[in-house]
């Protein structure tokens, strides 16, 4: 499945997720899909169980996405998912087999106060208690981040773009030169 349609398919997905459309949320996972949380040694398989473990959920969810990741079949969602208020930073890593999700894994951090033995290396991030205070934000299109040179940028309609941000990794570090 080309990268664009990929991104399309993740594009709908998080929107679906953000207002709680169980329908089209989960229209990307194969019939066959496995979803694992590995905090809570949780694997749910099939799409159909998986989908009614989230409707099954009491909690008011919202999704605020900061970035998307991703080339061939292996694609990685860096979001921000609002319990009642409360935020958690997720990550969520999909595997692709024809053109639909086989794998995902989803990792949750709750936020934490800074350690005050580093503070005079840090800057506070904005975001660092979730956008709004804590309150995310609708899911918002954003641009597959580029990892090194392997990866082109690509905009909400699937066309690549130059890095708007122009950061370079830097030396010595994994994705550097």
């Amino acid at each position: 499945m080309p990268v664009s349609k990929i991104r399309v398919a993740l594009d709908r997905h998080w929107a679906a997720s953000d207002a709680n459309d169980f329908d089209t949320e989960h229209q990307i996972y194969r019939e066959d899909a496995v979803l694992e949380y590995p905090q809570s040694g949780e694997r749910i398989r099939s799409r159909k169980n998986i989908q009614a473990s989230r409707m099954a959920q009491p909690n008011y969810k919202r999704f605020s996405v900061r970035r998307i990741v991703g080339a061939g079949d292996l694609w990685v969602t860096e979001f921000i998912l609002t319990y009642d208020g409360k935020p958690s930073y997720t990550v969520s890593i999909m595997e692709f087999r024809d053109g639909k999700v086989a794998r995902e894994t989803q990792y949750f951090g709750d936020p934490f106060p800074p350690g005050p033995s580093r503070s005079k290396w840090v800057e506070r991030m904005s975001d660092a208690n979730g956008p709004s205070g804590g309150k995310a934000k609708a899911c918002a299109r954003t641009n597959v981040d580029k990892i090194g040179d392997a990866l082109p940028r690509y905009g909400a309609r699937g066309h690549k773009q130059r890095s708007r941000r122009g950061a370079t990794w830097p030396k010595g570090s994994v994705f550097g030169k």
